[in-house]
C-alpha cells in the first residue's frame, strides 16, 4: 500500500507524467528530456529524482551519463504503466511531447549516420583500434558448429565481414544494415570474394523484412551498444530464428571510456551478462554461458543463445519506424 501511495503521489504532477509518457518509449538522458519538456535541468532532474524514489521510473548510469526508462518490476512500475496506458491518445501537450522525442531520436540517427558514412570506408581499421577481431571472430566461428548451420542472418553488417567468414565456410548468409555507405563496402568485399551464395540488403534491425522461422542463425557483431532499444532489436532478430536455431550477440563489456560517445557515436557504454540474458529469454531463447575475451582496456563478450526446439515463432507488436528509432546500423 505504501509502495502505490507514494507511486500516485510521485506522478500526480503534470510534468512528472509527461515523462512517465516519454520513458514509456525508450531510454532518455536529462538533457534529452529536457529539451523535450523545455524546462531547466535542474527542475526536470528533481522530477527524475522523485520518480526514481517512488519506484516509477529506473536510473542507471553509464559513464558521465544517466538513463532514465519506466521502471521493469515491482507494484509502482505496474502503476506507472498502468498511467501511461491511461493517457489518451489525443491529448494535446503528450502529442507534442512525442513529436519532439521523434524530432530528438531522429537527430540521434542523423549524427550516426553521419558517422558512418565518414568511417565505412575504414570501418573494419575502426574496429580494430580496441579489440583483437581475429580471436573475436574465431571465437564466433566456433560458437556456430558448420554441421547445424546453412544459413546465417548478419544483423548491423557494416561492412559485411561476418558475411564473408561465413561466406567462406560454404554458408549461405545474408548481412543487413541500414547505411547504404556501409553496403556499397560490403557489397564489392563479396564481389572480391567471389561469395555468389553471400548477400547483403538494406534493411531496418527493428523491421526484419524476413519471414519468422527463416534462418539457422542470428550474429549481431558490435551493433547494441549503437541502438537506443537493444532489448527490441534482439526480439526481433529471435523471430527469424528457427526452432533450434541459435544467436550469438557480440559487443562490449560495461566500461567508462566516454569518449567513445562523442567519437564513435556508441550510445551504450556496453552491457552486463544479466541484461543480454533479461533481453534473450524476454524473445523466447535460452542463453548459454557467455564467454568474454578480455582486452586493453574493452574487454569482448560473446552472448550465444538457442531458440527451444519445440518452441514456435515469437509474436512482438509493431516496431516504431526507423526513423523514429535513431538506428545508425
Amino acid at each position: 500500500m505504501e509502495q502505490l501511495l507514494n507511486g500516485l503521489r510521485a506522478a500526480a504532477e503534470p510534468t512528472r507524467l509527461r515523462i512517465l509518457a516519454l520513458c514509456a518509449h525508450g531510454e532518455l538522458t536529462v538533457s534529452e528530456l529536457t529539451q523535450i519538456l523545455g524546462q531547466s535541468q535542474p527542475r526536470v532532474s528533481r522530477h527524475l529524482k522523485l520518480l526514481c524514489e517512488a519506484g516509477l521510473l529506473d536510473r542507471f548510469r553509464e559513464g558521465t551519463w544517466a538513463f532514465f526508462r519506466l521502471a521493469a518490476g515491482g507494484p509502482a512500475a505496474d502503476l506507472g504503466r498502468l498511467l501511461v496506458d491511461r493517457i489518451p491518445d489525443e491529448d494535446e501537450t503528450v502529442g507534442r511531447d512525442l513529436q519532439r522525442l521523434a524530432a530528438v531520436k531522429a537527430g540521434r540517427a542523423e549524427l550516426a549516420a553521419a558517422y558512418f558514412r565518414a568511417n565505412a570506408g575504414s570501418w573494419d581499421r575502426v574496429r580494430s583500434l580496441y579489440v583483437d577481431e581475429q580471436e573475436v571472430e574465431a571465437a564466433l566461428l566456433g560458437l556456430l558448429p558448420e554441421r547445424e548451420v546453412q544459413d546465417v542472418l548478419d544483423v548491423g553488417t557494416g561492412t559485411g565481414r561476418i558475411v564473408e567468414l561465413l561466406g567462406r565456410r560454404g554458408i549461405r548468409a545474408v548481412g543487413v544494415d541500414s547505411s547504404r555507405d556501409m553496403l556499397g563496402v560490403a557489397r564489392a568485399n563479396l564481389e572480391r570474394a567471389q561469395l555468389h551464395q553471400c548477400q547483403v540488403r538494406f534493411a531496418d534491425a527493428y523491421q526484419l523484412p524476413m519471414p519468422g522461422a527463416s534462418f539457422d542463425a542470428v550474429t549481431v557483431h558490435q551493433v547494441l551498444h549503437y541502438l537506443d532499444d537493444p532489448g527490441e532489436a534482439i526480439a526481433e532478430a529471435a523471430r527469424v530464428l528457427r526452432p533450434g536455431g541459435r544467436m550469438i550477440v557480440v559487443d562490449f563489456a560495461p566500461h567508462e571510456l566516454d569518449q567513445l560517445r562523442s567519437e564513435h557515436a556508441h550510445r551504450r557504454l556496453g552491457f552486463t551478462d544479466a541484461e543480454v540474458a533479461h533481453w534473450m529469454r524476454a524473445a523466447g531463447l535460452e542463453p548459454a554461458t557467455p564467454l568474454s575475451l578480455p582486452g586493453d582496456p574493452l574487454t569482448v563478450v560473446l552472448w550465444p543463445a538457442r531458440r527451444p526446439a519445440g518452441a514456435g515463432q515469437t509474436t512482438k507488436p509493431p516496431a516504431a519506424p526507423a526513423a523514429n528509432r535513431g538506428l545508425p546500423h
